[in-house]
């Protein structure tokens, strides 16, 4: 559970929508809100548990953009989803069915936004980590442009990395627990091909890469085209990632530069060292990421489709 020290520092944080979010925002408009979003995100983990890979990416792509709105959802030519970066967002259908439970139970009173936060969090719990209370109440957007997606890709330097949390309000604790999300992450091969193959025009694969993970990588990429981003224990939310990556075993670039950098290599050794703190940590920077530009009160609106604008 969030201790109310820890709230104190996301109000200071996020001042005016903070405040209107909030814990059990929907126990008396739609008292089983919460959970019909548990019990659908634990049937489709029961069937695929790479759905808390999926969720965690959606959230992320969704809240670093116009904020968590939902804006990601929406159907359009041109909108977020149709996006370069979000061409490997999935498990929009889970979000539709959930949407639809609940807009049986209680019409136009849970928006896509919380949906989304719901079941990511819901979905991280599944997996192993950390369970915890996040506050709820947002609204849904009402624009959702593909001009507007500027995500970081994987060969971006850590401090462009840890700049792209800090401008939101967030710490290089965050910033670092939040891309420890990549111990239940996939990645296409195209995003890492060069560090196997032909880094930076050498021929040769990254000497920063350990070169059993080089071979693995190659036999996997031959066969799949994707591979996960934590090689030993890739479906469970662990610190292994961080164990991983200072044995030379990250797949991405700017993770095995995580281990490192000046910057960060601190925070990469107490969360390789302590699994609690990581988890811990990871449920703090997740309420404040959850936070980020959102939509309250009578700005936006609760859509009947997430996919659709009223």
């Amino acid at each position: 559970m969030m201790k109310f020290s820890s709230l104190v520092v996301f109000f200071f944080i996020f001042p005016i929508a903070f405040a209107q979010l909030r814990v059990g925002f929907y126990s008396q408009s739609c008292p089983q809100a919460e959970t019909i979003v548990r019990n659908l995100v634990r049937q489709r983990f029961g069937a695929d548990p790479t759905v808390t890979a999926a969720l965690l990416r959606m959230h992320f792509h969704d809240c670093f953009v116009r904020g968590c709105d939902a804006s990601l959802l929406i159907d359009s030519t041109n909108s977020e989803k149709a996006a370069g970066p979000n061409g490997s967002v999935r498990e929009f259908d889970l979000i539709d069915r959930i949407k639809a439970a609940l807009e049986a139970a209680c019409p136009s009173t849970v928006s896509c936004a919380d949906i989304v936060t719901l079941a990511t969090r819901d979905s991280v719990a599944l997996a192993g980590g950390p369970s915890y209370s996040i506050p709820t109440g947002r609204r849904d957007g009402l624009v959702s442009n593909s001009a507007d997606v500027a995500l970081p890709g994987p060969t971006i330097s850590v401090s462009g990395a840890v700049s792209f949390f800090t401008v939101k309000g967030m710490n290089v604790f965050d910033a670092v627990a939040l891309m420890g999300a990549h111990t239940v992450g996939q990645a296409n091969c195209g995003l890492f091909n060069d560090r196997i193959t032909n880094f930076q025009g050498t021929g040769r694969p990254d000497p920063s890469m350990d070169p059993a993970l080089v071979s693995s990588l190659r036999n996997t990429c031959a066969s799949r085209g994707s591979a996960g981003l934590e090689q030993s224990t890739p479906l469970r939310f662990d610190n292994q990632f961080f164990k991983q990556i200072r044995k030379r075993r990250g797949v991405l670039q700017v993770d095995q530069r995580l281990s490192s950098d000046r910057q960060t290599r601190g925070v990469v050794a107490r969360y390789a060292n302590n699994n609690a703190f990581f988890k811990r940590q990871f449920a703090r920077a997740m309420v404040k990421m959850g936070a980020v530009d959102v939509l309250t009160g009578r700005a936006g609106e609760i859509r009947r489709n997430c996919r659709r604008f009223n």
